[in-house]
């Protein structure tokens, strides 16, 4: 009982620090990992010893099973389909740097006289990437469409399968005889994990379908939950008694069940185990890291580091300048992966318990894998600026003298940004219309196969003054973009006010993030939702045998006032405000006798200092909208409030008390 209460009580101090740390890391645009390391290396043996009194290794326990599930996600979320459609990316420019990476990081570590199956295995943490941190960063600046996005992410899934071989040759190496074995006999062992490794890969692709199309006739998520947990901790302990790793086995499980048609319901309903055993993993990796040591290591780490954030940004540079041929882009996707990552901590720790590292070694992988993902997020979000002061615009001013000789004909035409489906049926009207156009999109499968098709489609970046310059922007009757992500709409935008102020803009969104931003711009902003409420009222009306004219008039007003009448709704009790722009929402109250605003005039209310208006008051049978602000109001009258959802419990006291809040009456 007293070792339960024990652990109970580590767990709970874990569990607060964890909040505390992920809360201002998250305020600091920083990834949570380092949340969760920063936490272990406190509560670590190096520090409070809170982890490091585990005397029945508990903790550690649980880290390794995080560690499963960590590499049972990323299985999940490797992609078939998406592997050969970037074959060439990923084997060619992902084959070439997790091996040169690795052949560099050995270099380094033996020099410091790290045995050769340390220095291989912590060689390859080093080479890989944060796939985590990547992939949030270019969402967020809205660069994964991009053409160095596109090379980081092939590179990225080159680095989820070379984990494998580590993962089968960790076990081999780290056996009593491994320092004696000859390569023969190493070669031999690999090879014999090699095998039972695809003779798993076989069983289970027969296996788990059948196996989850029968629980699925179940329909019960109870039993649907309890056979993921099944499957990827049997697969792993399979693996572990072959004399392989556990996380090999929990990677072989994702990876096969991500071809399945229940791969998106299993990520829903692992992400509860997933989070909370990856965090206490981290916790346990930062638990490993002592800083006292770290000053006497200052030369390995910072010489590390440096290979890191530099030596190995500057190889994944050249190797995509050899593929691309492209300085810019070369530079940004080697700026985008010069980090350690997730992957790295997951070797790391396996190196560290089959006692590969000494303590000295794994110290200064850990804090050179630490201090580059502090640097990394800083690094990708300045990527671009960071190429644009390094490099000349002579390849950007060839490629836009290029495209626009090409286009040099074209005036008095629309430009396209985003050639999707939106784009293409818009082509399709205005070429209808006898309307020339050009198109800009950065996928490069939708360019050639419209280009094949005749379309004037050019694989290019809309968001670049040279481009549009090229694009006979100042020729053009309009630009309409319609991607999807807004904050490369609003880039976009801007770069086209930059250079023309007058030119008609014509904006897509589905969210209203930058829609009063955009509309700053002078641009016209369609949201699609409210578009689409306007075309079923439009239809609605008419078949309830409204007028032409009226329908029309109707529509006129809706749009003229910018959806004004549409955007207002009850909102319910899961009232979510966007980020960047305030959403309005509809509230009713009832007034009630000893009401502060019963006898009270409206205006006397002063409710618009708090963003909100009273839109409509219904009195018995009587409903008026936009009532007079003069108007008394009465016990019984309902109304109807329009503004903010967060200031509805303000508006609601003032109404009730007069803004004070008192026992009889609370809000």
């Amino acid at each position: 009982m007293e070792h339960s209460i024990n652990i109970l009580h580590g767990i709970l101090l874990l569990l607060v620090l964890s909040v505390g740390a992920v809360t201002v890391f998250r305020r600091l645009n920083l990834p949570p990992i380092l949340g969760y390391l920063l936490v272990g290396a406190l509560t670590g043996e190096h520090a409070l010893e809170w982890i490091g009194s585990d005397k029945n290794g508990d903790f550690a326990f649980m880290g390794e099973v995080g560690v499963v599930f960590l590499l049972f996600a990323i299985g999940l979320e490797f992609s078939a389909k998406q592997f050969m459609a970037m074959r060439h990316t990923i084997l060619g420019l992902g084959g070439a740097q997790v091996v040169l990476s690795t052949l560099c990081g050995i270099a380094i570590l033996s020099y410091f006289g790290t045995s050769w199956q340390g220095s291989l295995v912590a060689a390859g943490a080093l080479a890989m990437s944060s796939t985590a941190i990547v992939i949030k960063q270019l969402s967020e600046q809205g660069e994964m469409r991009s053409r160095h996005g596109q090379m980081a992410l092939g590179i990225l899934l080159f680095q989820d399968i070379a984990v494998v071989p580590f993962l089968v040759i960790i076990p081999v190496l780290s056996g009593e005889n491994a320092a004696t074995q000859s390569g023969a006999e190493i070669a031999l062992n690999v090879s014999v994990a090699a095998l039972l490794f695809v003779f798993m890969l076989v069983v289970g692709h027969y296996t788990l379908r059948p196996l989850f199309q029968y629980i699925a006739r179940a329909q019960s998520i109870e039993l649907f939950n309890i056979t993921v947990l099944l499957v990827a901790l049997t697969s792993a302990w399979i693996t572990a008694s072959l004399g392989l790793s556990l996380a090999l086995g929990a990677f072989l499980a994702g990876m096969l069940l991500s071809e399945t048609e229940y791969k998106h319901q299993i990520e829903s309903e692992i992400r509860p185990f997933r989070d909370i055993l990856m965090g206490i993993f981290f916790i346990s990796v930062g638990s490993k890291l002592n800083v006292e040591v770290l000053p006497e290591l200052w030369q390995p780490i910072l010489l590390l580091v440096l290979g890191l954030t530099i030596g190995k940004g500057l190889l994944i540079a050249l190797l995509v300048r050899i593929s691309a041929n492209n300085d810019r882009t070369a530079l940004r996707t080697g700026m985008v992966l010069a980090q350690g990552g997730e992957f790295g901590f997951a070797l790391l720790a396996l190196a560290l318990s089959n006692g590969m590292l000494t303590s000295n070694e794994s110290q200064a992988v850990l804090a050179s894998i630490i201090i580059s993902m502090v640097l990394s997020p800083i690094i990708i979000r300045y990527n671009e600026s960071i190429a644009s002061r390094l490099l000349t615009d002579q390849q950007h001013q060839r490629e836009a003298h290029e495209f626009s000789t090409a286009v040099q004909e074209v005036a008095d035409h629309v430009i396209i940004c985003g050639y999707r489906r939106m784009g293409q049926g818009l082509a399709r009207l205005l070429d209808a219309q006898g309307i020339s156009f050009i198109a800009l999109d950065l996928d490069p499968s939708i360019v050639q196969e419209t280009r094949d098709a005749g379309d004037p489609v050019w694989f290019a970046d809309a968001s670049r003054p040279e481009i549009l310059e090229a694009a006979g922007l100042h020729r053009a009757r309009m630009v309409i973009i319609t991607v999807i992500d807004i904050e490369v709409a609003k880039r976009i935008t801007e770069t086209i006010r930059h250079m023309h102020d007058s030119i008609p803009v014509l904006v897509r969104t589905r969210d209203e993030r930058q829609t009063e931003a955009l509309e700053a711009l002078s641009a016209t902003v369609l949201h699609e939702p409210l578009e689409a409420t306007v075309m079923v009222a439009e239809r609605m009306l008419q078949q309830l045998g409204a007028p032409p004219e009226e329908l029309l008039a109707i529509t006129a007003d809706i749009r003229r006032d910018n959806y004004k009448v549409l955007r207002s709704y009850y909102h319910g009790d899961k009232a979510k405000t966007l980020q960047g722009r305030s959403e309005t929402f509809l509230h009713t109250v009832i007034l009630q006798a000893g009401d502060y605003a019963c006898e009270k005039t409206i205006a006397e209310l002063h409710l618009q200092r708090h963003g909100v208006s009273i839109k409509t008051l219904r009195r018995g049978d009587i409903r008026g909208d936009l009532p007079d602000p003069d108007m008394r109001l009465q016990v019984g009258d309902t109304l109807i409030l329009e503004g903010e959802a967060d200031h509805f419990r303000v508006v609601e006291s003032i109404l009730r008390t007069g803004g004070k809040i008192s026992k009889n009456n609370p809000v």
